[in-house]
């Protein structure tokens, strides 16, 4: 599985980062965490407001910062 955490690196960007790895270690889930900071491949995901979150590549979370426990039931549902 890959996760891709979409924004330019702020604080919010990176506190959506820790939550993922808060809520896959709750769940005992390995994942590959990848960090896209490139204006134009976050544009190409359809995102325009950050931070955005995505799971093997769809966006599922956008311009806002999920909790670890919302994380969690998004990972739980793919």
């Amino acid at each position: 599985m890959k996760i891709k955490i979409l924004g330019s690196g702020c604080s919010k960007c990176k506190t959506l980062t820790e939550n993922t790895q808060t809520a896959l270690t709750h769940l005992g889930m390995v994942a590959e965490i990848i960090k896209v900071t490139d204006y134009a491949e976050i544009a190409a995901h359809g995102v325009m407001s950050t931070p955005a979150l995505a799971i093997d590549d769809k966006v599922v979370s956008v311009g806002k910062v999920l909790l670890s426990s919302e994380i969690e039931t998004l990972l739980q549902a793919r």
